[in-house]
């Protein structure tokens, strides 16, 4: 694995945070959050780092804001979800794959 530093996207590396222009949650004021590699845009926010019923209040569930995640090159499309990363009955992030879209 590999670390790699990438922008923000919650607050699309500004280090604000969009609505309260307080601090960024996500990355702490740096625009930049760490994450280790091999990394995915997650499916579930589409990569905005926002929740995607309550767009502008609430970090997305599945990255935390950080609008990618850590997916490991042997995954494959999640059976359930069909790679949404959501539950069909209730739009939660899908129990099997924890939202990634993808599972092992």
């Amino acid at each position: 694995m590999t670390i790699q530093n990438v922008k923000c996207a919650f607050c699309k590396g500004s280090g604000t945070d969009p609505l309260s222009g307080s601090v960024c949650q996500t990355c702490k004021g740096k625009g930049t959050v760490t994450i280790h590699g091999p990394i995915s845009r997650c499916v579930y926010c589409r990569g905005t780092g926002k929740h995607p019923d309550k767009q502008r209040t609430l970090t997305c569930p599945v990255c935390w804001g950080k609008g990618v995640i850590t997916v490991s090159e042997k995954a494959k499309t999640c059976p359930t979800c069909k790679g949404t990363g959501r539950a069909k009955e209730s739009r939660l992030p899908c129990l099997t794959c924890k939202g990634a879209g993808k599972t092992h």
